[in-house]
């Protein structure tokens, strides 16, 4: 399999695996589609980690396959090529990018669809696509300008530029810059004290932040307003407020 998913401590990591380069194949989109969905439905799944090994994150699509495409064909694939990514960004539980390498093209946009950001201090990003008559197509051109801002967002896609970790964490892109030895370590350990979470609450505060970004603000209130009193008719609410009554902050235990 192009892509695997391991689970361990609650965290379950959507490996990359196919090398050199993890060239995202359409075999690879598709496949990242299914564990991201598996991923969402498991519940010793409490958060995720996406990384593509210690050399490379991914380096973008599979050029010699897109190049076969006319435009009929891609038409139908386009489609299927961005809900492969979405379902990645909509797992309902928070999930961390670890990038090592390059992380360009469809590689930047699965980075993108993290909540979190890890880099390695060898990590370079970038959107080149316009420098093969294209523009981004899993995403690119919406979610990094959502993420660092529409100047900056052009400036990459516009000039297909690779954006090393330091330039990345400057503008945003990336949230930790870390040794490459040390990215999966931290991504994973990140994910780990999340998954010990309340995971309800986890869940809709990702989905109160990503839903209002997309709304206007009476919009976004009124989704948070609905999952903050929803959340009162969950186990973890009841134990976190009788922990902090009984124990005092920050001890309640959600496993």
């Amino acid at each position: 399999m192009t892509v695997n998913l391991e689970v361990s401590e609650g965290v379950g990591t959507i490996r990359l695996d196919r090398p050199p380069m993890n060239a995202l194949d359409i075999a690879t989109q598709d496949r990242l589609r299914e564990l991201a969905e598996e991923a969402t439905r498991r519940d010793d799944v409490r958060a995720v980690v996406v990384y593509g090994g210690e050399k490379v994150f991914a380096a973008g699509a599979d050029i010699k396959e897109m190049q076969a495409m006319d435009h009929a064909a891609m038409v139908v694939r386009s489609k299927a090529l961005q809900d492969s990514f979405t379902a990645v960004a909509r797992i309902p539980k928070p999930v961390v990018a670890a990038v090592t390498g390059y992380a360009l093209g469809g590689g930047c946009e699965l980075a993108l669809c993290a909540d979190f950001r890890i880099a390695g201090e060898n990590a370079k990003l970038g959107q080149p696509e316009i420098l093969l008559g294209l523009i981004p197509g899993a995403g690119g051109t919406q979610r990094l300008a959502r993420l660092v801002g529409p100047s900056k967002a052009k400036d990459m896609i516009f000039t297909g530029r690779h954006v090393r970790a330091d330039e990345a964490l400057a503008i945003g892109l990336v949230d930790r810059v870390v040794p490459a030895a040390e990215v999966y370590e931290q991504a994973h350990a990140w994910a780990a004290k999340l998954a010990q979470g309340p995971a309800m609450a986890l869940r809709a505060a990702k989905e109160c932040v990503d839903a209002g970004l997309e709304a206007d603000l009476d919009t976004g209130l009124t989704i948070e307003r609905n999952w903050f009193a929803g959340l009162f008719a969950t186990e973890d609410r009841e134990r976190g407020m009788r922990s902090f009554i009984d124990e005092g902050p920050g001890k309640a235990k959600f496993l």
